[in-house]
C-alpha cells in the first residue's frame, strides 16, 4: 500500500539520443516502453505469435528496470491502483482509503468491482491495518448480470526492515480473507472457503532506479493453495505525474488456471487529500476464458488527515 510517511529524493533526468533527436530521460524510457508494448501484445501474425508467446514473460521482466533506469527520476510505487504491494505504511494515526472502478474483460464474460473499496490504518511508523472488499458485477454471456459481495479481507502489514544507507525496505502483510454472511458462495461471487496469504514485500533503491517486488503462498481452505508474485518500476514526469509499469502473475499449484498480466499506469495530484488512480492491461498470453484481454483500475485515493502533498510521500 502506498503510505504518506517518507519523501522521495529523485534524481534530474539526463538526455539520450534517439535516431536524429535528443530525448531525455523521461522521453526515452517512454519510447522504450511503447516498443515493448508493441512486441508483447501488438504480435498478431502467426509465425511472430507462436515465437514471440515463448519470450513475453522475459522480456516484460527485462524492460521493468531497463524502463526505470532510463526513466532517471525512478520512484518505483506500489499499492493501488496496481496488484504488487509495497512495505511502505500510512504513518501513525492516518489513514488511505481507495475506491476504484476495477474491470476484468474475459471473451464471453466479464467482471467488475463496482467498487472495491481499501480501507488502511497506520499504527507507528510501520504497521498498516487493511480491510478491503467490494460489491461485484458479474456476468456471463449469455446470461443476464448478477451482482453481489465478493470475500471481505483483513490484514497487518508489518516494515520490520529498513536501511537508509542501502535503500533496502522488507515487509511482511498476511490477509486473511472470509465470506460474508449472504449466499455470495452460492451465486458464484465468492470461493466456498477461507484463505490466509502470507506474502513478503521488498523495495531496494539503486542509483537511478527503484523497485518494488512483493511474493507469497496463499494457503486456501476447501481448494488448492496458491501463490502471488509482482514487480513493479516507475518514476515521476512532474511534479504531480507519476508513471509505473508492472508485471503481475498468480496461480494454483494443482490447476493451471495461472494468469499473468502487465499493466501500466499513473498517479496524478490533484488536491489534498485526493489523488487520481489509473491502469491499464492485460494478460500477456492470448485471452480465454481464464485469461483478460483487458484489466484496468480507476479510482481515487484519499489521504486522511489532509496535509500538503509536499509533507506526502505518495507510495
Amino acid at each position: 500500500m502506498r503510505s504518506t510517511g517518507r519523501k522521495l529524493h529523485c534524481r534530474q533526468p539526463f538526455t539520450f539520443r534517439h535516431g536524429r533527436a535528443e530525448l531525455s530521460h523521461h522521453k526515452f524510457a517512454l519510447v522504450l516502453l511503447w516498443r515493448v508494448v508493441i512486441l508483447n501484445f501488438g504480435a498478431n501474425r502467426p509465425l511472430v505469435r507462436n515465437f514471440s508467446r515463448k519470450f513475453r514473460y522475459l522480456r516484460f521482466l527485462l524492460v521493468l528496470p531497463l524502463f526505470a533506469f532510463f526513466a532517471g527520476a525512478a520512484c518505483a510505487q506500489g499499492g493501488p491502483p496496481y496488484y504488487t504491494t509495497d512495505p511502505d505504511t500510512p504513518g501513525n494515526h492516518n489513514w488511505e482509503i481507495n475506491i476504484a472502478y476495477m474491470p476484468f474483460l474475459y471473451p464471453a464474460n466479464s467482471l467488475a468491482h463496482i467498487p472495491d473499496v481499501d480501507i488502511n490504518y497506520g499504527i507507528g511508523k510501520r504497521i498498516q491495518l487493511t480491510y478491503e472488499s467490494a460489491y461485484l458485477r458479474l456476468f456471463n454471456s449469455p446470461s443476464p448480470a448478477k451482482y453481489g459481495m465478493e470475500q471481505s479481507q483483513v490484514g497487518v502489514k508489518w516494515r520490520f526492515y529498513e536501511n537508509e544507507e542501502s535503500g533496502m525496505e522488507i515487509s511482511v502483510f498476511p490477509q486473511f480473507s472470509f465470506n460474508n454472511p449472504n449466499n455470495s458462495v452460492a451465486r458464484g461471487f465468492a470461493p466456498p472457503g477461507a484463505s490466509l496469504l502470507l506474502p513478503m514485500e521488498f523495495s531496494k533503491k539503486f542509483k537511478h532506479v527503484q523497485l518494488n517486488w512483493e511474493g507469497g503462498y496463499n494457503f486456501v481452505h476447501l481448494g488448492p493453495d496458491g501463490w502471488i508474485a509482482g514487480l513493479l518500476a516507475g518514476h515521476d514526469v512532474s511534479k504531480n505525474w507519476e508513471i509505473d509499469a508492472e508485471f503481475f502473475s498468480s496461480g494454483s499449484f494443482r490447476k493451471s488456471l495461472n494468469q499473468e498480466t502487465g499493466d501500466f499506469g499513473a498517479r496524478y495530484k490533484i488536491h489534498p487529500p485526493f489523488i487520481l488512480l489509473l491502469m491499464v492491461g492485460r494478460s500477456i498470453v492470448p485471452s480465454s476464458d481464464h485469461q483478460p484481454f483487458f484489466v484496468g483500475y480507476f479510482g481515487m485515493q484519499i489521504l486522511l488527515p489532509p496535509a500538503p502533498f509536499e509533507d506526502a510521500v505518495i507510495r
